[in-house]
């Protein structure tokens, strides 16, 4: 009897040590797929669960965290989702998580293929975004131009403003880390800029990019010419101004001396 007792601890002994060491996934089983909600990019003190979604029924899941071989946190379930609640997450939490499922019918230790990382971000503010003209700054009279505010993350909201003007110009919501915004030439130059946000609450904004300036060919220069002939203009007009003062002062001084000479008698 003790005998048969020592065996079956011997038996279960690997599955015990396998199920804590999470042995390498074998690679014909397939990976889950790893999900953030409310979304990925959060302000702190909001609660985020992470959703493992297996493509069949599981026994376990576990939650990485890249760098940390350890499991971070263990599910046991029987179907096919498993959730990792993270509280008031702060900003210590940002960083790359990826997770696995394991099935009893596998065999001891065996694990499925890892999920794709899922980048988490806590932060209060998103990195300021790049604005550029394409093909330039410097366009041609009536020729179109194309405007991409660059952020630092896929899956955002952007929007263009015009300096002078309230709301947005132009919103996009895109699937890649940029945005283009294309502008009708006849109305194309003046200063631009913009910003990105989460697509859905809880919104965390980003930096105002620098502002862009958009001008036709040759405005440069015809604006310094009028600019200089402006100047003159004034000066000259200062000079006729300073010239009358002069005339005028002197006139008066002439009268008064003249008012002052003793009158002659030639009789």
């Amino acid at each position: 009897m003790i005998l048969l007792l020592i065996l079956q601890l011997l038996t279960l002994w690997p599955v015990c040590r396998t199920d804590l060491t999470l042995t390498a996934p074998a690679a014909s089983y397939p990976q889950p797929w790893l999900m953030a909600h409310p979304a990925a990019v959060v302000t702190p003190g909001v609660n985020v669960t992470l959703k493992c979604h297996a493509p069949q029924p599981a026994w376990r899941f576990a939650l990485f965290r890249t760098g940390v071989v350890t499991p971070l946190l263990l599910r046991n379930v029987s179907i096919e989702l498993a959730e990792f609640f993270l509280e008031e997450v702060t900003l210590t939490q940002t960083g790359s998580y990826h997770c696995r499922y394991s099935r009893t019918d596998w065999g001891p230790g065996v694990w499925s293929q890892s999920s794709d990382v899922l980048e988490l971000l806590v932060a209060d503010q998103l990195p300021r975004p790049s604005l550029v003209a394409l093909p330039g700054p410097v366009v041609a009279p009536g020729a179109n131009v194309s405007l991409r505010c660059a952020g630092h993350m896929p899956g955002m909201s952007f929007a263009l403003y015009r300096v002078g003007v309230a709301t947005p110009l132009q919103y996009v919501d895109s699937v890649q880390p940029w945005a283009d915004f294309p502008l009708n030439g006849a109305h194309a130059p003046g200063t631009y800029n913009c910003y990105y946000h989460t697509p859905s609450a809880p919104y965390v904004l980003s930096l105002v990019s620098q502002p862009l300036v958009i001008s036709y060919e040759g405005s440069g220069s015809s604006d310094y010419s009028q600019g200089n002939l402006i100047r003159l203009g004034l000066a000259g007009l200062i000079l006729i101004c300073l010239g009358i003062i002069i005339t005028f002062d002197w006139y008066s001084s002439s009268s008064a001396f003249g008012g002052l000479l003793p009158q002659q008698n030639w009789f």
